[in-house]
């Protein structure tokens, strides 16, 4: 290889870049709507077969951009650590194994040896990755304005999500430990987190939706304690509630805010928060099983299905409406994760 042609592929590596991390929230996305529709199944009688085509969309999505990503790293100078270090796109990098936990939990109903398989081998990369992510927090490199939802991933979401799966498969200690490690991590990060939402300059556009995780980890924690403990009211159950419902008044009040949104693929971060409420709503709504808790449960259901449905078909339009959609969608998620870089 001549010198010229080195230097040529040497510039080309360094012109390709890395798909941002943020896209893995269309798996979560999906995930929490095969979610909700398996609930449906379950306290609404609706068919299975909503639910599993819907678990097999994320699948294909999942080990899409897997695929994708790897492909493209492979072309790209930027290293996956550099990636990962990266104090905007890092944490959405424990989407990749919860999105695992989720997926095994629904295959251990069909086929439980490999559905537990999966589910332990995510939770085991879930956990390598937190403590790595941890540590590397640890080194003082991080500004207050790079923090946004995305921190409750690696620890709370990832935490929460592997006791759920792990109760499910048949864990009981493993899904307490993970329950503790979710609860924890939800009060030290959300605390900061607020502190940083409240005292310094708004994030960026394409990252101002990661803020509707906050909705999450209550709705998540609730189910897992219901896995876990048995879907009926007690303390942590209703306090749990409680949170929820406060959580979702305020995303009432950020709607104002989020309208003036331009859209990006950054709005799938709605997705799973969303859908893990509506999900958790349903539970309290059988319980509660008063006149017409039904209608109510299908209206959870129907919002969280237009909305998951409406940000797709946008997504898709935004992709395919123009020349190099793809990279010019990319390009807004990789504009906002530097711009909290920089400063």
């Amino acid at each position: 290889m001549t010198e010229e042609t080195a230097a040529s592929r040497a510039r080309q590596g360094r012109a390709v870049q890395r798909i941002p991390l943020n896209t893995f929230a269309i798996a979560f996305g999906l995930a929490g709507l095969a979610t909700i529709w398996t609930t449906a199944a379950h306290l609404l009688g609706t068919s299975e077969v909503i639910g599993q085509v819907l678990w097999a969309a994320v699948l294909v999505s999942w080990v899409w951009l897997i695929v994708a990503h790897l492909r493209r790293g492979a072309k790209s100078a930027e290293t996956l650590a550099q990636q990962l270090r990266h104090p905007a796109q890092g944490p959405i990098a424990a989407l990749v194994p919860v999105v695992g936990m989720l997926l095994g939990a629904d295959l251990y109903r069909f086929l439980p040896v490999p559905g537990e398989i999966l589910v332990v081998l995510s939770i085991g990369a879930a956990a390598v990755f937190a403590a790595w992510i941890l540590a590397f927090w640890h080194t003082g490199n991080l500004s207050p304005e790079a923090f946004h939802g995305g921190y409750l991933l690696p620890t709370v979401a990832a935490g929460l999500i592997a006791a759920t799966t792990s109760s499910k498969v048949g864990l009981p200690l493993l899904a307490i430990g993970c329950f503790a490690v979710g609860i924890f991590f939800w009060i030290v990060i959300s605390t900061v987190l607020l502190a940083r939402l409240a005292f310094f300059a708004p994030l960026p556009a394409a990252l101002t939706p990661t803020c509707a995780i906050l909705l999450a980890p209550p709705a998540v924690a609730g189910a897992a304690w219901f896995t876990i403990n048995g879907e009926h009211p007690d303390l942590i159950s209703t306090a749990l509630l409680g949170l929820l419902v406060i959580m979702a008044l305020q995303q009432v009040a950020l709607i104002p805010r989020y309208r003036t949104l331009p859209f990006s693929l950054g709005f799938w971060s709605f997705t799973f928060p969303l859908a893990a409420a509506g999900g958790y709503g349903m539970e309290w709504l059988s319980i509660a099983e008063f006149q017409g808790w039904q209608y109510l449960a299908w209206f959870l259901v129907a919002l969280v299905t237009v909305v998951v449905i409406l940000i797709g078909i946008r997504s898709l339009v935004l992709v395919t409406s123009v020349s190099r959609g793809v990279q010019r969608a990319e390009s807004v998620l990789r504009r906002a994760d530097n711009a909290v870089e920089r400063k």
